[in-house]
């Protein structure tokens, strides 16, 4: 399963709730379990059954050789050999434990139960009910509308935030950093080295270095981050702009501002591994005025 954080959202199909795990993209995992429900009170037996048969372990199979890298070709091919005699039995916690699959995850507690990706998902629930599977596949649309349209919105919140913090970022550069009879020329250099204090303290890396590794790529570093990296960005550049002008030298700022942003990309995506991100790379050096 991917790493990315993921939401808890759910879906309606003839009555029956269905949860779907989302993380806004179409990487999206859906409850088995509850896609079983629709058919019997006894949900984990009927994915048992499911996962019995030969043509179902072979799908499975597939799917994971196209998106699964560490799939364990080995023991699919044992699985697909047994698959379909009497004595063979399959589980999702065994399915998982024996091949490494990542399509197929088991949670525990509460909101536990089997979930699928949505590929998988789907064939699932063609399995229980083509009728059936056509109402999943109607409000999963709905839902992933939804989401695209509160996508939309924050794209244009944060673009406001930008232009917002953008202007009293240039104007603290403009006031403090730069001499009033300074060239253009030197003015562009002032104003993309503090640029590159905000790239080191998010990214970890300026912007010269990030387009040597991306020769290929027709956009620049901030091109390609994510709506949450924009948001701590926009949030940086007025952090920047109150330590200039508090006269703060800007190995200093680059330091504080990497702090602010681990934290503030914690609270935004919750993953741990935020604490290893340090600034690296040298920022240009300064020229002389």
């Amino acid at each position: 399963m991917p790493t990315s954080k993921k939401f808890r959202d759910n879906i309606h199909a003839k009555g029956t709730d269905i949860a779907v795990l989302s993380s806004g993209d179409s990487d999206d995992y859906i409850s088995l379990t509850d896609i079983a429900r629709y058919k019997s009170d006894a949900p984990d037996d009927v994915i048992k059954n499911w996962m019995r048969n030969r043509d179902t372990i072979e799908f499975l199979g597939l799917w994971e050789q196209l998106n699964n890298p560490e799939f364990k070709p080995v023991e699919f091919d044992g699985f697909r050999t047994q698959a379909g005699s009497n004595a063979f039995t399959m589980s999702p916690k065994k399915w998982i434990g024996a091949t490494g699959a990542i399509g197929i995850i088991s949670k525990a507690g509460r909101y536990g139960g089997t979930f699928a990706q949505k590929d998988i998902a789907f064939e699932f629930a063609s399995w229980i009910s083509a009728e059936f599977k056509l109402y999943i596949i109607k409000d999963y649309q709905r839902l992933k509308n939804d989401e695209n349209s509160r996508l939309a919105l924050g794209w244009n919140l944060n673009r406001t935030l930008a232009k917002i913090n953008y202007r009293i970022h240039t104007d603290a550069i403009k006031d403090v950093l730069i001499p009033p009879d300074v060239t253009p020329q030197r003015q562009s250099f002032t104003y993309a080295n503090e640029a590159d204090v905000l790239n080191v303290a998010l990214f970890g890396i300026t912007a010269k270095e990030w387009r040597q590794t991306h020769s290929d790529s027709k956009g620049n570093i901030r091109d390609e981050a994510s709506l949450q990296q924009l948001i701590v960005l926009a949030n940086l550049k007025s952090i920047n702009a109150e330590l200039i002008r508090q006269g703060v030298p800007q190995g200093d700022r680059l330091l504080r501002l990497n702090a602010s942003a681990k934290q503030m990309m914690q609270s935004l995506v919750g993953d741990h591994r935020i604490d290893e991100l340090r600034p690296y790379g040298e920022l240009p050096k300064k020229e002389s005025k």
